[in-house]
């Protein structure tokens, strides 16, 4: 009876192992092509060898099953979730990268540029004794031999396109027999060789070039992250957040699947045991019949187990692919992030710092009734906060560039953005076919070009006839203020969208884009992305640990110390901050500060990191060696840099960061002026209402000594780099003589922050001159009075000194985000040159991070104009190699160059 009820299983697994058995020579070979070669490649290219061996293997008859992979051939479920564990990703080409770690014969070399390899291997390796090293440390040999002797894993990071020719004999396993034991020869010393080391080399470079020959001694694996590996990740992460269940039953399911497999196994093996020495009837065998009964029940569990983990596992992927936008949105981020790095060097950010950013906005965006809605508030809420978080550490100039990067990016990925307009719009086209110039008395013939260049688009077919045809209308956008906000004529208002009429404003005013980009994220993401962000240390400090350091990023000019010292004055650690000037021979002072407040739990400011590059390594050797566990957790280290490619990317990539400049424009400096006051402070004045209004004066004063800078020759002739530390002693001179005198002393006032405070700085007579006439409309009886006006418009005024401080700073965000020229004296027509330099700035840096495809189809564009390369042989015959004829040695080497 236990036979029949056993039969159809045994047949089934007869049937599936004869099917396994006779198809293993494929699907082994494709595994181990797989290991041999595949490491280095991304998981696009993964995919594309695998259908390419595929069909070979068909092509040659080569028995292979329906759709092998490397996991399915080699992975153990158990192992790899063990692997996740300790910290390997869950996504397709990271499970691939671990399978191929474990079966690979070479040691492994990671290409890890966002550090998930360096983390998986330090956890994986830690309960083994791992030795962590970097080959520029002193004691590098020692600590590599101290781990073949005595067998321990041993990861050498950070290494560069070479590797030091001391590790030739490890990387070829160069082991040989003396006095019955195995020896290597490290050097010059003979050591023995432990059969339990492994070694694990990992590289932060993103895209490194190595010889054919590290590459043949060494197994290159390529853990960098792709769109869709990070898409699977963000995924897994998120479903894992919003349905713990789902991910709590699903790793049940494998470890009690594994754990009744294994079961099931023992008893098959002892049926066939029993079945192979049962002597006479096997109907007699008692035991047989148990084991037999045993083996009924376990299939029968694991049968129903099986049910329940694939009903578990459907529910899981409807489940994710309901969530699949959020990891569609932070992917796309993440990579507009990334790309920033080629902006500026300062600007670095780990994957983990993103992704602690993403795992806050999953648990403190707002929930909703349906996953829809939340969806939607998860993707509002990330974006929002990865901006703020991003722009901290964003000088202004590249901010509105960021924002508009993401908003196009992410209509790019929506499909509403099309590419070959994304690429006009940065770097413009070719004319196809010439037109006369119809207005050549307003309009340049560069703006023409464009336009014939905007019409070879599929979306602008006609449009350089429809401009001609409707010159006056065209002409009326081009005299306007604000042409971003005009009506196309004709068609064009109705049939184009708001990224296209993007391109039509670049043809026609290209000073007016920056404007235009911030209606453009206004519209699309919401106007808090195009507001000031105004920087507060307490976010900063907020986002900080005693093992992660804090650094400004500086601007010329600029000194963050003041405001360092006042907060460290809040936060009661004034006594307790130590600061230092780095340069040459401060290393080990700064290094003997830092380990002692590492100690006893204070602050160490360390200022311009920029004036010594040849200590930061050390300095990065400092802080990756700080222990959590040691260290006291009020410890901080704060940190001042200008930017520079000699500052360590690890410190950058796993800091909180801020940059410090004076904010852009006259809104955004008096936002921060107004932030840093209280109520208290403004009345703190016996002359109250004259504290009020004049202190609203010199801040509109200071913010138009910043903002002319950037008019050039026409604000100043020499650009000047004014600080608040010239607002703040103004202020408390205002306080003081307000105080002092009865009558309120407007030429004191006058000649202390003209000549002395400000004008300090200023080193040309006429910008003297200039700087005092301007001060002259701001330090005058007349602006005591209520609404007074600054300027002609009347938007830049006084306001009633009844506000408090809340009543300031509504008034404040109330003006116009760009400011007027009226404010500064000036006329429109200063706006246009600035405007201009800003946009083909903004084109510039916009180019260098957009998308690799657009690169590729450009470089293909050149590529197609370039003359076909020489011909070598050709050239060899015509200019053949003789003595006499030594010019035609030079012309031919010139040749093979």
């Amino acid at each position: 009876m236990y036979l029949a009820d056993e039969k159809v299983r045994w047949q089934d697994t007869v049937e599936n192992l004869d099917y396994k058995i006779n198809n293993i020579a494929g699907d082994v070979l494709l595994a181990a092509g797989f290991v041999a070669y595949l490491g280095p490649f991304t998981g696009h290219y993964r995919v594309a060898l695998c259908k390419e061996w595929l069909s070979r293997l068909s092509e040659n008859n080569i028995p292979h099953t329906e759709e092998p992979t490397l996991i399915s051939t080699l992975g153990d479920p158990v192992e790899i979730r063990s692997w996740q564990i300790a910290g390997l990703p869950n996504d397709t080409l990271s499970v691939e990268n671990g399978v191929i770690t474990r079966f690979s014969q070479r040691w492994t070399h990671y290409i890890d540029p966002q550090r998930q390899a360096n983390k998986w291997i330090k956890n994986l390796e830690k309960v083994n004794g791992l030795e962590v090293a970097k080959l520029n440390d002193r004691d590098f040999l020692c600590s590599l031999e101290n781990a073949i002797t005595y067998g321990k894993p041993f990861l050498l990071e950070n290494v560069g396109e070479e590797l030091d020719p001391a590790l030739e004999p490890i990387l070829l396993k160069q082991t040989y027999k003396q006095q019955g034991r195995t020896v290597l020869k490290l050097g010059d010393a003979v050591i023995p060789y432990n059969e339990d080391f492994k070694l694990y080399i990992t590289t932060n470079l993103s895209n490194p070039h190595y010889s054919p020959e590290v590459s043949t001694k060494l197994t290159l694996i390529n853990f960098t992250i792709s769109p869709s590996g990070l898409e699977d990740q963000l995924l897994g992460q998120v479903v894992a957040e919003e349905r713990p269940d789902l991910e709590e039953a699903r790793n049940q399911l494998i470890l009690s699947n594994a754990e009744m497999r294994q079961e099931l196994k023992e008893i098959e093996d002892q049926i066939l045991y029993r079945l192979s020495t049962s002597e006479g009837n096997p109907v007699d065998d008692l035991e047989l019949i148990k084991v037999l009964e045993a083996s009924k029940l376990k299939a029968g569990e694991i049968q129903t187990k099986v049910k329940v983990a694939e009903q578990t596992e459907e529910d899981i992927n409807t489940t994710r692919l309901q969530y699949a936008p959020v990891a569609v949105r932070t992917q796309i981020l993440y990579f507009c992030v990334s790309d920033l790095s080629s902006v500026d060097p300062m600007y670095q950010y780990s994957l983990e710092w993103f992704l602690n950013i993403f795992l806050m906005g999953i648990s403190n965006s707002e929930r909703a009734d349906t996953v829809k809605e939340r969806i939607v508030n998860i993707n509002n809420y990330i974006t929002f906060s990865l901006y703020s978080s991003v722009c901290r550490s964003l000088f202004e100039k590249h901010k509105l560039m960021f924002a508009f990067l993401v908003c196009a990016q992410i209509l790019i990925n929506d499909g509403q953005i099309d590419m070959d307009e994304w690429r006009f719009l940065l770097s413009g086209g070719t004319i196809k076919e010439v037109q006369e110039n119809p207005a050549p008395d307003w309009l340049n013939e560069r703006a023409w070009g464009d336009i014939l260049t905007l019409s070879n688009l599929k979306n602008f077919s006609g449009f350089a006839n429809d401009f001609a045809a409707s010159l006056s209308a065209f002409r009326a956008i081009f005299d306007s203020h604000e042409p971003q906000r005009q009506p196309l004529p004709g068609k064009w208002d109705a049939e184009l969208d708001a990224f296209q009429k993007l391109l039509v404003l670049r043809c026609l005013r290209g000073d007016k884009i920056t404007n235009a980009m911030q209606d453009f994220v206004a519209l699309n993401l919401g106007r808090h992305f195009i507001e000031p962000q105004t920087a507060d240390l307490s976010i900063v400090f907020r986002d900080s640990s005693a093992t992660t350091p804090l650094v400004f990023v500086l601007s010329p000019g600029t000194d963050p110390a003041a405001d360092l010292y006042k907060f460290a004055e809040e936060m009661k650690f004034s006594k307790k901050l130590s600061a230092i000037s780095l340069g040459q021979g401060q290393g080990p002072r700064a290094e003997a500060m830092m380990h002692s407040a590492m100690e006893q739990g204070n602050w160490v400011f360390f200022q311009n990191c920029h004036l010594a590059p040849s200590w930061m390594p050390s300095l990065e050797r400092l802080i990756e060696g700080i222990d959590p566990n040691k260290v006291h957790q009020d410890f901080r280290l704060w940190l001042t840099s200008l930017p520079s490619n000699r500052f360590p990317v690890s410190i950058l990539q796993n800091s909180s960061k801020m940059t410090i400049e004076p904010p852009r424009g006259v809104k955004a400096n008096l936002l921060k002026s107004y932030i840093s006051f209280s109520d208290d402070f403004l009345t703190s004045c016996p002359k109250v209402t004259e504290f009020k209004s004049l202190l609203l004066s010199l801040c509109f004063f200071h913010g138009n000594m910043l903002e002319r800078r950037k008019f050039g020759p026409l604000g100043f002739n020499i650009p000047y780099e004014f600080t608040d530390g010239d607002l703040r002693i103004c202020i408390s001179q205002l306080k003081m003589f307000l105080n002092e005198y009865t009558d309120i002393p407007y030429k004191v006032l006058k000649y202390t922050a003209g000549e002395i405070n400000y004008g300090g700085r200023v080193t040309d007579d006429w910008d003297r001159r200039c700087m005092m006439n301007i001060l002259e409309d701001f330090y005058k009886p007349e602006v005591l009075t209520p609404e007074f006006a600054y300027s002609e418009s009347g938007i830049y005024k006084q306001i009633s000194t009844s506000s408090d401080l809340d009543g300031y700073l509504q008034y404040i965000r109330s003006l116009p985000l760009n400011d007027s020229p009226e404010l500064f004296g000036l006329h429109d027509n200063a706006n246009i040159t600035f405007a201009q330099k800003e946009t083909f700035a903004l084109s510039r840096e916009e180019l260098s991070p957009f998308p690799p495809s657009l690169v590729e189809d450009t470089a293909n564009e050149i590529l197609a104009k370039l003359p076909a390369p020489m011909d070598l042989q050709e050239v060899i015959c015509k200019y053949p190699l003789l003595y006499e004829e030594s010019m035609n040695t030079v012309l031919v080497q010139e040749v093979i160059r």
